[in-house]
Order: C-alpha cells, then sequence, then structure tokens
C-alpha cells in the first residue's frame, strides 16, 4: 500500500464532490487497486504519485477517470434472480391492465453499469409482453465508460458466463469474433444517458417501473433522501421501485411503502402518488 492517509483523503473528497458516494476509511485497498491500472496507463509507477500529481495539476480529464474508476460496481445478468422474476410474474401483468389505453412500458435502470441489468429487463419485456405492446428502457450511470460499453453491448464470453441462461444466450445475442453482442431488437429500444444521481435530474419520462438496485449503500442517509426524492418525481403515481436486498426507503421516505410482489418485494408510493418533498432537491 503506498497511498498515505492525506492522498486517501483527497480521491475520497474528490469522488465524494462528483457522485456522493462515501469511501470511508479502510477503503485504502480499493483506490489502490482501482486506481493502479490508470497509474500504469498514465506512465506512473505508483498511486500514490499518480494522485499527487492529480492533487498538482488537477484536470477534469483525469478527475473524471478516477471517479469513474471508484464508482464502477459489480454487475451480472439478471443479479439475483428475484426482482426480475417479479417483474415477469407480478408487476406486468399488473401494468399490462393498467396500460391498455397506450400498451407501452418505460423502465429506469438507474446505475445500470456495463449494461447487463438493462438488457436483462429488455429480454423479460420483450419474452412477456404481448403482441402489439412495445417498451422504452432508458440506462443511466455516472461513468462514461461503462455507458460507452453498455451502449456498444458487445461482451467476453467470461462476462456472458455470469448469469446469462443458454436459451437467452441463443434468443438475443449474435456471436462477433471472441465477443458476443446484443441484438438489434433489443438495442433498439434502450437508451443510454450519462446522470448523476445526486445531482438535479435532466428531463426524463415518467417511468412504470425503476431498478435502483444496489445504489443506495454508497450514499449517507441525507444523499439517499434526496435521490429517492428525485426518483419519486420521475414516477407514475402507481409505479414500482425495486431496490437490492440490503436496501430499504424505510427510515429514509416515508412516502413510499415496501409491498409484497411475487417472491421479492418491490416500492410504491403512498396512495399511489407523488407528494411534493420539503427538500430543496424537490425541485430538481
Amino acid at each position: 500500500m503506498t497511498l498515505t492517509a492525506q492522498e486517501f483523503a483527497y480521491v475520497s473528497e474528490l469522488v465524494r464532490r462528483h457522485s456522493a458516494i462515501v469511501l470511508e476509511t479502510g477503503k485504502e485497498y480499493l483506490v489502490e487497486a482501482r486506481l493502479l491500472p490508470l497509474a500504469r496507463q498514465a506512465g506512473i509507477p505508483t498511486v500514490s504519485e499518480y494522485v499527487n500529481r492529480a492533487q498538482q495539476r488537477p484536470e477534469p480529464d483525469t478527475h473524471d477517470k478516477i471517479v469513474d474508476a471508484l464508482t464502477t460496481n459489480e454487475t451480472s445478468w439478471f443479479r439475483d434472480g428475484e426482482p426480475f422474476q417479479t417483474v415477469a410474474e407480478a408487476v406486468l401483468p399488473k401494468l399490462i391492465a393498467d396500460r391498455s389505453a397506450n400498451r407501452i412500458i418505460r423502465v429506469w435502470s438507474a446505475a445500470c453499469s456495463s449494461g447487463q441489468e438493462p438488457y436483462s429487463l429488455a429480454m423479460v419485456l420483450q419474452e412477456t409482453l404481448p403482441a402489439g405492446w412495445s417498451y422504452e428502457i432508458v440506462g443511466t450511470d455516472i461513468s462514461q465508460e461503462m455507458l460507452c460499453r453498455a451502449e456498444a453491448g458487445r461482451y467476453t464470453q467470461l462476462e456472458i458466463n455470469r448469469g446469462l441462461p443458454a436459451h437467452m444466450l441463443v434468443r438475443h445475442f449474435e456471436r462477433e469474433g471472441p465477443h458476443w453482442r446484443v441484438s438489434g431488437g433489443l438495442r433498439r429500444n434502450i437508451s443510454f444517458k450519462r446522470l448523476n444521481l445526486a445531482a438535479p435530474l435532466p428531463p426524463l419520462p415518467q417511468f412504470d417501473i425503476v431498478f435502483l438496485r444496489n445504489v443506495l449503500i454508497y450514499f449517507n442517509v441525507e444523499t439517499k433522501r434526496q435521490v429517492l426524492d428525485r426518483v419519486s418525481a420521475v414516477m407514475r403515481p402507481d409505479g414500482w421501485l425495486f431496490l437490492g436486498s440490503a436496501e430499504t426507503t424505510i427510515g429514509i421516505d416515508d412516502r413510499f411503502e415496501r409491498v409484497a410482489a411475487g417472491r421479492s418485494s418491490a416500492y410504491r408510493l403512498r396512495g399511489g402518488k407523488a407528494t411534493p418533498s420539503t427538500g430543496e432537491l424537490g425541485k430538481g
């Protein structure tokens, strides 16, 4: 480990300022591991020296690379399984009954990383919605590098092996040299956008389903409250919010209630409608 306490504090503050993610003491090993490839790419022998150069000659590109490296999270196909099964078996039948007038379902995959989550959702919708229905998925992330990978829709065999069922591979992917590429039928229904959940949101449609999974765990309580405030503003009043298994709205935002959904659970706005927030972020 080459990072000093001062260098770690600098990186932690940089990441907190740009993404609101809190890197607590004890995460020095993570910073070291994530920044070492950047140091090597820059021809700098140690992470310590790389961080010092970033301090002495602050450049937006370097700062963006550091934040990207430390906000890239774990992902896989159909991660944890049950939320996707719940969408197919419990949520979509309800939405199909309630959206028969316009026959379109809109989904937000927040913090989508390299795209496995939105593409997994697209496979579920493609195989579940009746003929004549359409869907739109917006995948967002703070990392431009991850968004470029997601938009390309090209994955190695190792990435494919992480949770993608064989029958889904056959139906929705095409071989492209040593890689697998998501079919155009899925890609045309998904758009990707750079978005910082801790900042005011850009214009977004109203969503029927929001996947905000394994994201809130990186924020402090006040930031969680602000993020949920923003999410509520872009959810349909009767929409569905999915969080990670270690996350909850309880004690953070009482406008949401946890409801049983299939074998899993989700969150919905109490009374089926959003209510104004008393926080300034409601203006975003």
